[in-house]
């Protein structure tokens, strides 16, 4: 394992550690104020595929965090990214609030199924379009698989089971571009100027663990 090096970089997980839909963790503005006042370069990952950047942040500033636009990185973002270096037509199972962060994305005559968290898109009649797409040799780009999330109602399905079934279906193998992924933390420092080993990740406990393991594999 690569020795650690004097911390440079802080990667804050945003949903479950600063706020949970449109209410804030309680003493979250506090802490991020006094994360604030060190040395350390400060970024914001999230997996939400629920919202567009921009409506993300406006929700955050609302819940009065002293963000700025281009100090998050989203799943959404990393997706984008890999469905323009694919130079893919995507069918885009997404959230209608997310679509501004495809905008200039041709997505017509699709030749890929990119999946996030979309309920309302997963019902038999998309998802069979997305299973067509697949079994013709379309490539699975699944935004994040997580399990669940939490609301304030409590736990919810997340995307993880949808990408699993279109998986299962088409005996395919998704790739996946948001959290924990190996590709996601490298996409969010770039950048910054420093490297893995200078950067430790918080978030919430599940997803803290989750990280810890993946951090670790950067390093080794």
């Amino acid at each position: 394992m690569a020795a650690r090096r004097a911390l440079k970089a802080v990667l804050v997980d945003l949903n479950g550690t600063l706020h949970i839909e449109d209410a804030a963790v309680p003493g979250a503005q506090e802490a991020l104020k006094r994360l604030r006042g060190t040395s350390v370069l400060v970024r914001f990952v999230t997996n939400t595929t629920k919202e567009s950047k921009q409506d993300l942040l406006e929700r955050l500033k609302k819940l009065e965090f002293d963000i700025s636009e281009d100090e998050i990185f989203t799943s959404l973002t990393a997706a984008r990214n890999l469905v323009e270096q694919k130079q893919v037509r995507p069918m885009l199972l997404v959230d209608d609030r997310a679509l501004p962060d495809f905008k200039g994305i041709q997505t017509s005559d699709p030749n890929a199924v990119v999946i996030g968290l979309a309920p309302e898109h997963f019902h038999y009649q998309i998802l069979n379009q997305a299973f067509r797409l697949l079994l013709d040799g379309a490539p699975l780009i699944a935004i994040h698989k997580a399990r669940y999330y939490k609301r304030k109602d409590g736990l919810a399905l997340g995307p993880g089971p949808f990408v699993t079934a279109l998986e299962y279906a088409t005996d395919t193998k998704a790739t996946v571009v948001g959290k924990p992924e190996k590709t996601f933390f490298l996409e969010a420092l770039r950048g910054t100027g420093y490297e893995p080993e200078e950067a430790i990740m918080i978030g919430d406990e599940n997803t803290e663990q989750q990280m810890k393991k993946k951090l670790i594999h950067l390093l080794t």
